[in-house]
């Protein structure tokens, strides 16, 4: 069947948001590859109209994890007419190709991602969770509930990403600390955990090999935090401030 056909059998197909993420997270970089890589990273899902209603997430609040199933909203879109078909993944140091389908590329035919977080509480039509892995303003497409018996396999392998990836170290210039706790009191949030475990991620490139003169920078919720590399495999934070851009 060609695929004008098997498009005409399918039909038109439309997807809406049904919910929209509130995260810490302004910018892509340095927000974590997987999900629950960094529990300090929390967020609050808001369901939209005609979901925005207490009944849709009735029983929900058994339910200790959640599937978010969302879009790449700002990763480029495929030309349909010549899709990527390879992609390089950081996890293999972003310099060899796999099938687009044997990686969570957020280069998607589709532009659908997935990721299991934390349910904290339910609050109206809102959902607390924590472990997220998505940037600020989020489309939220659907909402499931983890099964523990179905959604857990103990033999599962993967031979690409067996383990959880190496982490770095992350120290502070004493002024930078002092500053992270004052915006943590201000936000309610553990800014200093949170950006400890994103940083520990070692966000930069894979390929890249900087200098400690070299200077990175990230934005969460409204604060720009300023690191380098002292040394290989460790990270200090240098600045954590609210005005003036990075």
């Amino acid at each position: 069947m060609s695929p004008a056909a098997i498009h005409s059998a399918i039909g038109p197909t439309s997807v809406q948001p049904v919910a929209i993420a509130r995260t810490p997270f302004a910018e892509k970089f340095a927000i974590p590859r997987q999900p629950q890589l960094a529990p300090a990273a929390r967020a609050v899902i808001e369901l939209l109209p005609p979901y925005n209603q207490p009944e849709a997430l009735l029983g929900l609040e058994q339910v200790s994890h959640i599937w978010l199933l969302f879009q790449f909203h700002q990763a480029p879109a495929d030309d349909p007419a010549a899709p990527r078909l390879r992609v390089r993944p950081p996890r293999l140091g972003g310099n060899e190709k796999l099938g687009v389908f044997a990686t969570r590329s957020t280069h998607r035919p589709n532009g659908i991602g997935q990721s299991v977080v934390r349910l904290e509480k339910v609050e109206g039509t809102r959902l607390w969770v924590s472990g997220v892995d998505l940037l600020d303003g989020t489309p939220i497409l659907d909402i499931k509930p983890y099964v523990p018996y179905a959604d857990s396999i103990a033999d599962a392998d993967n031979g690409i990403a067996s383990e959880a990836p190496a982490t770095v170290s992350v120290s502070w210039q004493p002024d930078a600390l002092a500053a992270a706790q004052q915006q943590a009191k201000r936000l309610g949030e553990d800014v200093v955990a949170l950006v400890e475990q994103c940083l520990a991620q070692d966000p930069k490139p894979a390929y890249q090999q900087p200098d400690e003169s070299r200077r990175y920078g990230v934005r969460f919720w409204d604060i720009n935090v300023v690191w380098h590399y002292p040394q290989s495999g460790g990270i200090c934070v240098l600045s954590v401030e609210t005005d003036g851009a990075i």
